[in-house]
């Protein structure tokens, strides 16, 4: 009986770490600094979808930016929200498990665009996920 309350506890942890928030928001940030972050929060503990979304993302910034990479204006960044030197980052995008975020930055201010639900629906899909993530990240750039 015990290993089914353990079983049941572990299941339960596991979907609230998978779990992603839909929320977008703006805040101040040094005016000379212009581009997009592409940020992916995980949990120690991860699903393959978890870590699927890590690596299409990373994919498609490797891929499809390698030139904005070495500027400065498109940056991938992982961020384990398990670990107390990334709490206030995690808590700035309100991000307590998996979580995948545009962080676009122009003009002094800070656009979080929260794609956690697109990553968990495409994540195991790489072509799908990356066409879709380029799309939203060309936005962005056409932005700044």
């Amino acid at each position: 009986m015990n290993y089914l309350k353990f079983l049941s506890l572990i299941l339960t942890l596991t979907f609230a770490a998978c779990q992603g928030q839909n929320k977008s928001k703006t805040i101040s940030t040094d005016q000379s600094i212009s581009k997009v972050e592409v940020i992916d929060f995980y949990g120690t503990h991860r699903c393959v979808t978890c870590e699927a979304i890590e690596a299409n993302a990373k994919y498609t910034v490797e891929t499809y930016y390698p030139d904005e990479k070495k500027k400065g204006m498109v940056v991938f960044k992982t961020v384990n929200v398990d670990k107390g030197e990334n709490y206030k980052m995690a808590e700035r995008f309100e991000a307590s498990g998996t979580a995948l975020f545009l962080n676009v930055i122009k003009d002094g201010m800070e656009t979080h665009i929260d794609l956690t639900n697109f990553a968990f629906s495409k994540g195991k899909e790489k072509d799908v996920f990356s066409k879709e993530l380029k799309a939203k990240i060309d936005i962005e750039l056409n932005k700044l």
